[in-house]
């Protein structure tokens, strides 16, 4: 593994998503809007949200007012209520990547300068790792900055710091900072597959949704109840994530023929 041409490539690929006004406005923006939708609805509900959730405390599940502690009703109420959005966070890392990566190659492919890259010595490993790293670096920056921000906020307009301790547990800083990054991994992967076998970009965009679909489906069975995220269930998917990671890396490397690109592009 070559990591100075690795390093060289990423520098490369973020010189032309600066250029790019489009793919740059993504980045910067969908984290900010994730931030701000939380932070706007607890600003706008002020001092009163506890006692105004207090009438949903015993309609929450008993597994969630027993993570709750010694929370009022209505301060467990909130804490459940804030917690789903963290589940919006793991949206980004996974998103931006399946934004960015299918300009890296299909984009490429109409400006005439994927077939020189192709051209040279380096081996397809390094290539589409750079290609990956240059969208998942800027992906879980954004996600990392926009979760801070929230938790800032977020401890700044709570009345009741016990609330905080509850919506940002332990087991969403590891869904945040680990089990992310694995996700947008996967995504970058399937990306990559789709982008190697496509000529238009807007294909390869959609496997986000392969990703994202069941993360929805997650977030609508904890608001519902029917389901709970806990711990273990968080761990469980982060060594699913992480096992999909290196078989996916390796079907990408398979999938990627440099000599078939280059006479059916060129």
């Amino acid at each position: 593994m070559n990591f100075r041409a690795i390093i060289i490539l990423i520098r490369k690929e973020w010189a032309e998503l600066y250029r790019n006004t489009l793919l740059l406005g993504s980045v910067l923006f969908m984290p900010l809007l994730f931030a701000a939708i939380p932070i706007i609805m607890l600003w706008g509900m002020g001092d009163l949200a506890a006692d105004a959730m207090g009438g949903l405390g015993g309609n929450l599940p008993q597994q969630i007012t027993k993570m709750c502690g010694d929370l009022s009703p209505g301060a467990c109420s909130m804490a459940f209520f804030m917690a789903q959005f963290n589940t919006m966070f793991m949206f980004i890392p996974i998103i931006l990547p399946s934004t960015i990566i299918p300009y890296a190659i299909v984009g490429e492919k109409t400006q005439r300068s994927l077939e020189p890259l192709l051209a040279t010595p380096i081996s397809t490993l390094d290539l589409l790792l750079a290609k990956a790293l240059s969208a998942i670096i800027p992906a879980i920056a954004a996600t990392w900055l926009s979760f801070l921000i929230y938790a800032i906020a977020t401890w700044a307009l709570l009345p009741d710091k016990a609330i905080f301790a509850v919506i940002f547990q332990s087991l969403w800083l590891f869904a945040i900072f680990v089990v992310g990054p694995l996700l947008a991994l996967l995504t970058a992967d399937l990306a990559l597959m789709v982008s190697s076998r496509s000529t238009e970009p807007r294909a390869a965009q959609q496997v986000a949704g392969l990703v994202v679909l069941p993360l929805v489906l997650l977030l609508l069975g904890q608001m519902s109840g029917m389901l709970l995220i806990t711990p273990a269930f968080v761990l469980l998917i982060g060594l699913a994530a992480l096992l999909l990671d290196i078989i996916l890396t390796y079907l990408a490397v398979q999938v990627f023929d440099r000599e078939a690109i280059l006479t059916r592009w060129a």
